[in-house]
């Protein structure tokens, strides 16, 4: 049986608990938040958890193994920090942290200490991504052009971090994973339209070395919710809405066939259209968070990389930070 600990009660920690309590193998032991209102919220009928409002009594315990972190980015270097300097294995939410440099030097620890570091990019472990994997490492879209992703809705502000660095981690660690290319270049715009500056609207733009563009849009001011993710490539074409109920995937047998035509010497290039069948494969229903935590308890367990481990993570932020420089330089290309 393995101990963990979690972290952080506001959003995204009560769900990350919920699945590690069913969870085969581990058992929360203690939480922590600094909102008392919030730790008895969580705890309600249950007594077999710990409560507390100091994150040390989390991290010093050694009767904890691991450490679940889901508090505001700021905080991540910190708390994972100190969690792999007293032997934990650490669980941090996406972004991995506010910078570069701090990543790296978690990754680094983590290795040194021989400790896992997963950062919870969740939309990995959804049946939908993991079954788009499945669709490009085969082939099926041949050559790929470009991935486009939007990821709008009206709210939820954050006033700790811009639209950027809370919405564009998901998309952005989707097509890490699903593309497996270093990219080469990062150009972003980002407006604020509130009092308080930070941004709320960004248009995200990386370029690969062989040609393939991926564009990301974010926005914290749009009147429809929209998750909407297209990969085209030279023989198939993949979108995946996530509103949708069924059929988050689909893959279209479109595309474009382009011949050249020499008549009395002029260069013309002749353009023809495929439409072919859609098909939409069937997806693995579990909660990907659900997945995540089991995938976290089997890595510590068999001593295995995580899908989503610091580097993966240190590849996310290392875009998120070339992107912000971006900004910050009025939309200057960003080399990487």
């Amino acid at each position: 049986m393995i101990n963990i600990g979690v972290i952080g009660c506001g959003y995204w920690g009560p769900n990350l608990i919920r699945n590690l309590v069913r969870t085969q193998g581990c058992k929360v032991k203690t939480i922590c938040d600094l909102k008392r209102e919030r730790l008895n919220f969580i705890k309600g009928e249950r007594s077999n958890f710990r409560v507390t409002t100091n994150y040390k009594d989390v991290i010093s315990d050694p009767c904890i193994q691991a450490v679940a972190i889901a508090t505001p980015v700021s905080t991540h270097y910190q708390f994972a920090k100190e969690a792999l300097e007293n032997g934990k294995h650490v669980l941090v939410e996406k972004p991995l942290t506010a910078s570069y440099a701090h990543g790296e030097e978690l990754v680094y620890l983590a290795r040194k200490k021989g400790k896992l570091l997963l950062v919870d990019h969740t939309f990995i472990y959804t049946g939908a991504v993991r079954k788009m994997k499945e669709i490009i490492d085969a082939g099926e879209l041949g050559k790929i052009y470009y991935f486009d992703s939007v990821r709008v809705n009206l709210g939820i502000f954050q006033h700790d971090v811009n639209v950027l660095w809370d919405l564009a981690p998901h998309d952005i660690s989707i097509m890490d994973y699903l593309l497996a290319k270093d990219p080469v270049s990062v150009m972003s715009t980002c407006v604020s339209h509130l009092c308080n500056n930070i941004e709320d609207i960004a248009y995200i733009t990386v370029n690969f070395a062989d040609n393939i563009i991926a564009h990301f849009h974010v926005n914290w001011l749009a009147p429809t919710k929209i998750r909407l993710i297209q990969i085209v490539g030279d023989k198939k074409m993949l979108v995946y809405d996530d509103i949708q109920n069924s059929e988050k995937v689909k893959l279209y047998d479109k595309g474009i066939i382009v011949g050249d035509n020499n008549r009395e010497g002029i260069y013309k290039t002749l353009v023809q259209y495929r439409i072919g069948d859609m098909y939409a494969p069937k997806l693995d229903q579990t909660e990907a968070l659900k997945t995540e935590c089991e995938h976290f308890l089997e890595c510590m367990k068999r001593g295995i990389k995580p899908i989503t481990d610091g580097i993966a993570g240190l590849r996310v932020v290392k875009i998120l930070e070339a992107a912000e420089k971006s900004i910050k330089e009025h939309g200057i290309i960003v080399k990487l």
